[in-house]
């Protein structure tokens, strides 16, 4: 599974800025796969694929009003399975992201930590695998 495409899980996001929030991915451990931007204007992203190394990825898109994803930017969560949360967290602080909660040990094992990316999505970081 690792770093393959069409496996697992991907989440979605729509984005206002597509290239900060690539950056940001791709500090955190990410891989650009694909990246579709329109003719018209190269600052709007249509598709972006990215993928995780344990397996899945991440595609996101720039908002567009009428669209029929109608997703709003800054309003995603996701739980990102990492053998070193620690790294993970402070590679997301250092890139840009805003701490929600340092690195600890869960009681149901693992151990995780919480940001929120430049546009306000939240992600937990954690070495548990469900």
């Amino acid at each position: 599974m690792s770093g393959t495409t069409g496996v697992g899980l991907w989440h979605t996001l729509r984005v206002h800025d597509a290239d900060t929030m690539i950056g940001w991915l791709t500090a955190i451990g990410f891989t650009e796969h694909a990246i579709h931007r329109s003719e018209q204007d190269p600052g709007v992203v249509g598709h972006a694929e990215l993928l995780w190394p344990a397996g899945g990825g991440l595609m996101l898109g720039s908002h567009r009003e009428g669209t029929e994803w109608p997703a709003r930017p800054g309003t995603g969560a996701a739980y990102l399975v990492t053998d070193d949360p620690d790294r993970v967290y402070q590679a997301a602080l250092a890139a840009g992201g805003t701490s929600r909660y340092a690195p600890r040990d869960q009681d149901y094992g693992g151990r995780t930590a919480g940001v929120s990316d430049p546009e306000g999505n939240l992600w937990s970081f954690g070495s548990y695998r469900p």
